[in-house]
């Protein structure tokens, strides 16, 4: 069975239209977008820059979430096995920095009819807006960096356009299980350290070994200002750390928790 939910901002105030009923037995389904303490509360890259953000807007669009059997491993499975699933087709522009340090992970949508049982997979597309703040972006990340009394003032601003497919939540607690008349959540989680790298984790951790750090962005910096979009990027980074961001990074950037996804190219039109 498929739900397709038509609304996107606003869900949890009504009840959404769906292609088919509800079976027998459901509840409330919040569909959550994660960008984790880094964009909350800021952190040190691997390269000693203190980062802090004022805005992470990400694009997504087509967010799924999955009751599949067998489960989903994105490492060795092709495609999802769906039993139910309930799309929020509109895209939407979310910033992951919204709230507090303390702020929960950011509500995308309520689903208040949802049919009981396991989500245990889900995916989404980042693609680009078409209006907003992130128009004609995917991901814009805008904040400060700072080291040793030098201080940037950054817009980042990212236009690949990436599906992730993911299998189930991997954390402290387990995520997406409804019953009848219960609330369950399901997480798009972001690591931005796999962008920056953390200092918290040793030189030669595959974190830092693979992140591009904050340095060779600091170096495109003038005047203390730093904006920047990919088409710069690739003309002014070393080739190595363009690719490097390119494709390993971004198509890495999207996770369900600690739990891995499978990313695919959108190719352009």
């Amino acid at each position: 069975m498929v739900i397709a939910v038509i609304c996107l901002s606003g869900c949890g105030e009504g009840k959404p239209k769906s292609e088919t009923k509800p079976t027998a037995g459901n509840g409330k389904l919040q569909f959550r977008a994660n960008g984790e303490d880094f964009v909350r509360q800021g952190f040190v890259s691997k390269d000693s820059w203190q980062i802090s953000f004022d805005q992470v807007y990400i694009n997504l669009a087509d967010i799924t979430a999955y009751q599949a059997n067998p489960p989903f491993n994105p490492d060795t499975a092709k495609e999802i096995s769906v039993q139910e699933k309930i799309i929020l087709p509109n895209p939407k522009t979310i910033d992951l920095a919204e709230g507090g340090e303390d702020a929960e992970p950011i509500l995308i949508a309520e689903i208040a009819d949802a049919p009981t049982g396991h989500y245990n997979a889900l995916s989404w597309k980042m693609v680009k807006a078409k209006t907003g703040p992130a128009m004609g972006q995917t991901l814009v990340m805008g904040g400060k960096a700072s080291k040793q009394g030098q201080t940037i003032d950054f817009v980042i601003k990212l236009d690949q356009e990436i599906e992730y497919r993911c299998g189930e939540f991997v954390g402290d607690q387990r995520k997406g299980i409804l019953a009848k008349d219960g609330k369950a959540e399901i997480e798009a989680t972001f690591h931005f350290d796999h962008i920056f790298g953390d200092s918290d984790a040793t030189a030669n951790d595959p974190l830092n070994t693979g992140a591009i750090g904050f340095e060779p962005l600091a170096a495109l910096a003038k005047d203390g200002k730093l904006e920047v979009t990919m088409a710069q990027l690739q003309s002014a980074l070393p080739a190595r750390t363009y690719q490097q961001l390119t494709q390993d990074i971004l198509p890495n950037l999207g996770h369900v928790g600690e739990g891995h996804c499978k990313s695919t190219p959108i190719s352009k039109s």
